[in-house]
């Protein structure tokens, strides 16, 4: 392992670099480790919390806890510390790459379309979110719908004087003005006469359509936020956002996954056998068919977790057979609670890019990049996932 002064900063690679050497790396503060790859097709920067990650390419293998390989004892002690972001030399702006990430105290997030799913999104940002939200911009193309929602969700205040963010009106020009964007626009969502089949995935490729057309939007203004994707099928949308919008992976995010996981949890209650799942469990993949549930990590059972994924991906029909659109559990749990957690550098789950595809997973954002959580996966539950993923990167 070489080390190196990089523009002010501590970085240790693998590679000969054309830059001042250092005898030892620093007992405190951020340490970089340097890669090259492609950009584009993985985080260009993210935290290293194991020595693993070191070696490891983007995909089911930055989920799996790899055997660790022989390190070098200081780089190691700093990874064991915390105090390690890997960086990609290859990426054109390699030099946005190196100072240490910043986040803002309290973020501006605008939200495009209040239908059923932003509206009740947009009363749990507004309840929920003083704390990390500074101000939410709504837009909608239909007349009269956010005057609405500006007039009723900013008069709704807390008797103890509680800080909510205000509601304000935005033009379509306005939505990439902000700090978070929040795609929930949809061009067709099958009414409750419609009780089989993948939903979800019958609203692609008109949503495709409306998606790409605001990525290209985010590309001609050189948008340096966050894209959120909560429309359906939230996973492939994102993929499309990411190859027109120009992008870095670690800008588009998915929420969809935080309901699957709910609902696992709401049947995991109802049901002794899927118990396990309430202290043990995890979910992986789309918010769709494709769902991939484990009742348990260290106690894998295949097909029992088959079983709780079956009844969970076909929830949302349940509640249309009922005579009701599925909307208020996926706008609040997979988009308001988990898009907060998000900010508040919390465990959550939603999807990221993994190289190929985006994969929902369980995740948090650190001040050095996307955390996804390390596991020992059981066989036969990486082949599921394996096999999901291969499925998503059939989508075109």
């Amino acid at each position: 392992m070489r080390y190196y002064d990089c523009g002010g900063y501590p970085l240790c690679s693998r590679e000969v670099l054309a830059l001042p050497a250092l005898h030892a790396l620093p007992e405190t503060g951020e340490v970089l480790f340097g890669f090259h790859r492609t950009p584009g097709i993985g985080r260009d920067t993210f935290p290293v919390t194991a020595p693993s990650l070191l070696t490891a390419e983007e995909g089911v293998s930055t989920l799996v806890t790899a055997e660790e390989p022989e390190t070098d004892p200081a780089l190691a002690a700093a990874i064991a510390a915390g105090r390690v972001r890997a960086v990609n030399l290859a990426h054109p702006r390699q030099e946005e790459l190196l100072p240490p990430l910043r986040r803002r105290e309290r973020v501006r997030v605008n939200l495009l379309a209040l239908g059923d799913v932003g509206s009740t999104l947009l009363m749990g940002l507004r309840l929920l979110g003083g704390d990390v939200i500074d101000s939410i911009g709504i837009c909608d193309v239909r007349e009269n719908v956010p005057q609405r929602w500006e007039m009723e969700l900013n008069q709704i205040v807390s008797p103890e004087g509680e800080r909510l963010p205000p509601v304000e009106l935005v033009s379509p020009e306005e939505v990439f003005d902000g700090d978070v964007f929040l795609f929930c626009a949809s061009r067709f969502v099958p009414d409750t006469s419609v009780t089989s089949g993948d939903v979800r995935m019958a609203q692609y490729q008109v949503n495709r359509e409306l998606a790409v057309r605001y990525a290209r939007m985010a590309r001609q203004r050189r948008y340096g936020g966050m894209f959120c994707v909560v429309s359906d099928p939230v996973d492939p949308l994102c993929r499309a956002v990411l190859r027109e919008s120009g992008l870095s992976p670690a800008q588009v995010r998915g929420f969809g996954l935080g309901v699957m996981h709910a609902r696992a949890l709401y049947y995991a209650r109802r049901d002794p056998r899927f118990a396990s799942y309430l202290t043990e469990g995890r979910a992986f993949g789309p918010h769709g068919e494709d769902l991939v549930l484990a009742n348990s990590i260290a106690h894998y059972d295949d097909a029992l977790s088959r079983e709780l994924t079956e009844k969970v991906a076909h929830a949302n029909l349940e509640m249309r057979k009922l005579g009701y659109k599925p909307y208020v559990a996926p706008a609040l749990s997979s988009g308001a609670l988990s898009l907060l957690a998000l900010l508040r550098g919390q465990w959550h789950y939603s999807s990221v890019y993994d190289g190929q595809v985006f994969m929902g997973c369980r995740n948090r954002l650190t001040p050095a990049g996307i955390e996804t959580e390390p596991l020992t996966l059981p066989p036969a539950l990486q082949k599921r996932i394996d096999d999901t993923r291969a499925k998503l990167n059939a989508i075109e």
